[in-house]
């Protein structure tokens, strides 16, 4: 691992400070997203100019605005695809797939599964705040049940996905969810996600105090972060609750790490092969 540096060293290497303040609202849980994914970066010790975002539409979807770093801006929804193509492509290359709960799990589902059941070495963030935040307030699939939005107004009647148990019914080998309240555990989660050699999902459950928050009356960024760090649980800790006392819990931690064949190393190993077979003809 490499030194860890202080935090003006970081954003004066990582950060566009001229096009500061960002555009998100007060408390945006996606300012910590970032510190933390830039953290991570730098603690793998890789170079900078081998890290490519693929990123969607959403309220995260000017993050290139403010990152130094090579970028491709991609449509709502098809972040997973086009990350897929560009690992085959540059097998070479770090790809950092950053996704909101709206697109992930809803246009995009369908890439996001088969990204995982492909085990193409990407690293995928979800940042879930439980809303389509950009468009005024929706309800997304992983808006909790009984809770508030524009499209929702009397509150959700239909149960939320549970992204990482979706990550692995498709067969992602890297899984884990932490929250924007747990900063060392989310740069120490991504870093190693980051490093993990396949698929990689990891879910960050932020706050959304302006739309999400105040729709649902959870109060300012403070107010929603106290109350997301109360209802986290470990996942050491789940393991000893029941069903009914999990309801309603945010578990946290690494649910997965394991190593399969990687889809671009097996795409290039075929290439190999029929080169071989042609040279031999």
């Amino acid at each position: 691992m490499a030194k860890i540096k202080p935090v003006k060293e970081l954003r004066k290497e990582h950060f566009h400070f001229d096009r500061f303040p960002t555009t998100y609202c007060p408390g945006c849980g996606i300012g910590n997203v970032l510190q933390a994914v830039t953290r991570a970066i730098d603690e793998t010790g890789r170079a900078p100019e081998s890290f490519t975002f693929a990123v969607g539409i959403g309220c995260y979807g000017n993050i290139g605005n403010y990152l130094d770093f090579d970028e491709l801006r991609l449509s709502h929804g098809r972040v997973p695809a086009m990350a897929t193509g560009l690992k085959l492509a540059r097998p070479d290359l770090n790809v950092i797939a950053i996704m909101g709960d709206g697109d992930a799990t809803a246009i995009g589902g369908n890439h996001l599964i088969h990204a995982a059941r492909r085990n193409i070495d990407i690293t995928a963030i979800i940042i879930n705040n439980h809303t389509y935040g950009m468009t005024g307030g929706q309800y997304s699939p992983a808006t909790r049940m009984g809770d508030y939005a524009t499209t929702a107004p009397y509150g959700m009647v239909e149960p939320a996905f549970d992204i990482c148990r979706l990550a692995e019914g498709a067969g992602a080998t890297f899984i884990a969810r932490t929250t924007t309240y747990r900063m060392v555990q989310t740069i120490d989660i991504v870093r190693r996600a980051i490093e993990h050699p396949g698929f990689a999902l990891v879910e960050i459950d932020s706050q959304c105090p302006v739309i999400y928050g105040r729709m649902n009356r959870w109060g300012d960024a403070v107010a929603m972060l106290k109350k997301q760090n109360a209802l986290t649980v470990t996942l050491e800790k789940a393991k000893t609750m029941s069903p009914e006392d999990l309801k309603g819990k945010i578990v946290v931690g690494v649910f997965k790490e394991s190593i399969e064949p990687e889809l671009s190393s097996e795409y290039y190993k075929v290439i190999d092969r029929v080169r071989s077979a042609k040279d031999a003809v």
